[in-house]
């Protein structure tokens, strides 16, 4: 059985780490850090020393990603990808992402020199959350050989484009093709905070992530007439602003009658804006969640059902389009239920359940296996300076790896894998 030993102490070395890295920052103060900006290479160079007296190659690929392998029994043999993003939010929290590399190369270095059957790659992908261009995925696209001329020619706030920016971090957009994975990847892991309250309100430190939900984004537009506000009676109006809001309260009322299914009317813009003049013009965002992808698709139907209703009763015109339809992605089974497994072993009540948010595992999961482990956020906070960790539950997802990893090690269906790669 791999050592389990002294699990705490190393839970608040990862604590200790991910504060670390928190200080690479473009902002002073706070949390601000994207596709390879200098805080980037900062936060490499502190990783890379990690993993080398692990005992890990590192090295950093054409897309800005991370990468330290920790050999297996056989130096050239298969290797279980173990990892998440560095990039970050503004004003970000220390752990998103961050939290899931870390525990990578805490998992190396708590096999104490021990070789499995297969290799341990550690990845920090170098772009998550979308913030400079405007697109996510950028680090774990490269791996599934989704980093196209469209891609690499979008530009961020400054004029400068995805290749600008690889060729001012020193890196060759040409060599983008070899970042891709090889065909020794058995699979892909991911240990994740769960940036929600679910874990939290079940007073359950880990668990077992079964899909990623896909996610409608759509902008929907109410025309009406612009007026005077004093001298238009209201049976006269034709009042955009209103006609939105009583479409938002029908959004809600929807979500609440379909389990599991979650939407969000984010943002709202009125024309002209004048407190004094009816607005003519109400434009709002829908973001529409869920692990079913028809189940999400009948949402939308309805949604857009009320949105004609409200507008036809209103005498309002209305236009809507579809900004993003990102199909819901189902982690490897086997993965999963090995999950399962190792935080029963690891002393804890596993908790099955869908992730609303995107991670890097849906976009490795179109090439190989993929599985999320997700620790507790304390009060389901992300994406803000408040967001926290407890050592305890960074200790049990370390235990909860090492009973994977052995559980992995002999397992047949792996063996399986190892030989086909």
């Amino acid at each position: 059985m791999l050592a389990l030993r002294n699990m705490t102490i190393r839970a608040e070395e990862v604590i200790a780490r991910c504060r670390r890295l928190a200080t690479f920052s473009e902002d002073r103060p706070g949390l601000r850090r994207t596709f390879l900006s200098a805080p980037m290479r900062a936060c490499h160079a502190e990783i890379s020393g990690w993993l080398k007296a692990a005992g890990a190659e590192v090295r950093v690929d054409a897309a800005g990603n991370l990468r330290g392998v920790y050999a297996g029994a056989t130096s050239d043999g298969p290797r279980l990808l173990v990892g998440s993003h560095l990039d970050t939010v503004p004003n970000a929290g220390a752990y998103d992402g961050v939290l899931g590399v870390v525990l990578g190369v805490a998992l190396v270095e708590a096999l104490e020199g021990r070789r499995l059957p297969f290799g341990i790659e550690v990845i920090g992908f170098s772009e998550e959350e979308g913030v400079r261009f405007g697109t996510p995925f950028i680090g774990s696209r490269a791996l599934v050989g989704r980093v196209d001329e469209e891609l690499l020619n979008r530009r961020d706030a400054n004029g400068i484009s995805v290749r600008a920016a690889m060729e001012q971090f020193e890196l060759n957009p040409g060599e983008i093709r070899r970042a891709g994975l090889r065909d020794d990847a058995l699979g892909y892991l991911e240990f994740h905070i769960e940036q929600g309250p679910v874990l939290d309100a079940l007073r359950k430190p880990l668990g077992v992530v079964e899909a990623i939900a896909g996610q409608t984004r759509m902008v929907f537009t109410f025309f009406g007439h612009t007026n005077h506000a004093g001298t238009t009676p209201m049976d006269l109006r034709r009042d955009a602003l209103v006609g939105a809001a009583e479409w938002i309260v029908s959004v809600e009322r929807i979500a609440h009658d379909v389990g599991e299914l979650v939407a969000t009317t984010g943002h709202i813009e009125a024309r002209p804006g004048a407190v004094n003049v009816i607005a003519g013009l109400a434009r709002v965002t829908l973001d529409l969640r869920h692990r079913s992808d028809g189940i999400r698709d009948e949402a939308v139907a309805a949604i857009v059902a009320s949105a004609k209703e409200i507008a036809k009763r209103r005498d309002l015109s209305l236009e809507y389009q579809t900004t993003l339809d990102q199909k819901a992605v189902a982690m490897d089974a086997l993965l999963a239920g090995e999950i399962e497994a190792a935080i029963r072993s690891a002393g804890c009540e596993p908790h099955r359940m869908t992730s609303g948010a995107g991670h890097d595992a849906m976009i490795l999961a179109e090439k190989i296996p993929a599985g999320m482990v997700f620790l507790r956020t304390p009060g389901g906070i992300s994406h803000d300076p408040a967001e926290t960790v407890e050592v305890a539950d960074v200790a049990k997802a370390l235990e909860c790896g090492m009973y994977l990893l052995e559980q992995l090690a002999g397992s047949r269906e792996i063996q399986k894998r190892i030989r086909r790669a």
